[in-house]
């Protein structure tokens, strides 16, 4: 049996850190953790138990104190930040108070992506951090249709988006919660890259339709050249630099490079992924898309 991180450090009296606490993903793992009976930690700029921000070391030292494992997430997609000075220092620093541990979250197709990647850097200072590392890689979230930019679309009845008839594997937040909060407790994902995915890939229509019969709502998916998608961000107040990029990942669903299913959740948890359907069914029923 794994050992877990709190029999494994001091008697259990280390925190576990979520970087984002209050996020998609971190406030999944805060409540685990927390039903598991684990000290838990969170931090970010505007919220959580410790103000944090990795554009201000100055905010570095309070957060990790006493802390065994950190969750960490990079939330500046941005171009102009240093990428090669800052996550590795918030690393070594993280070595240095005593951490042990370090789960990330990346993305999908991060391993493939050439050093202009804004996590392939985050990547490489976890990989050579010294200390016990696990690296998340998920596909698209089920949740962008219920907590975040493709909400909107849903709720008025068109999901515009540059995708094409492409086809991605969605996976669940509650799947990706599960596996960090066990890479972060456990042993044997030390040095793993999980590449996480839903268990079969389907369209932009397609999920739009499950929507529909599950909520007797129409909802349908508007194609929309990548250009137009860009411009639209854009004047809703998205950096242009970060509205081409998440732009590229969509149009990447398009052209068919996004439909590859991987077996991570089943490798890291001894189950399959959930299904989107199942995500559907139960988001429908508690009202979300009300």
């Amino acid at each position: 049996m794994d050992r877990l991180l709190s029999l494994e450090f001091s008697g259990g009296m280390e925190k576990i850190l979520i970087l984002g606490g209050t996020g998609k993903t971190g406030r999944r793992i805060v409540r685990r953790l927390k039903a598991a009976g684990q000290p838990v930690r969170t931090a970010s700029r505007t919220s959580g138990d410790t103000p944090f921000d990795l554009d201000d070391p100055t905010t570095w030292a309070r957060a990790i104190d006493g802390v065994a494992a950190v969750y960490v997430v990079e939330p500046n997609l941005r171009a102009g930040v240093d990428r090669q000075a800052r996550m590795p220092r918030f690393m070594a620093e993280a070595v240095a108070a005593g951490v042990r541990r370090l789960v990330l979250l990346s993305a999908h197709g991060v391993g493939h992506a050439d050093d202009s990647h804004p996590l392939k850097a985050a990547e490489q200072a976890v990989r050579g951090c010294g200390i016990d590392w696990t690296i998340l890689r998920p596909d698209w979230f089920s949740q962008n249709f219920s907590e975040s930019s493709w909400l909107p679309g849903i709720l008025e009845g068109t999901l515009s988006l540059p995708t094409g008839d492409g086809r991605t594997p969605f996976v669940d937040a509650e799947d990706i919660a599960e596996v960090a909060t066990a890479s972060l407790t456990e042993d044997r994902h030390s040095g793993q890259i999980y590449q996480l995915t839903g268990p079969r890939a389907i369209s932009f229509g397609e999920a739009a339709d499950l929507i529909s019969k599950a909520t007797g709502r129409t909802i349908r998916h508007l194609d929309v050249a990548p250009e137009d998608f860009v411009e639209r961000w854009v004047a809703d107040g998205v950096p242009a630099d970060v509205a081409r990029l998440l732009t590229n990942l969509l149009v990447a669903v398009r052209d068919g490079r996004g439909s590859a299913v991987s077996d991570g959740v089943e490798r890291a948890l001894g189950r399959p992924a959930r299904r989107f359907e199942d995500y559907v069914a139960e988001t429908a029923a508690a009202g979300h898309w009300n």
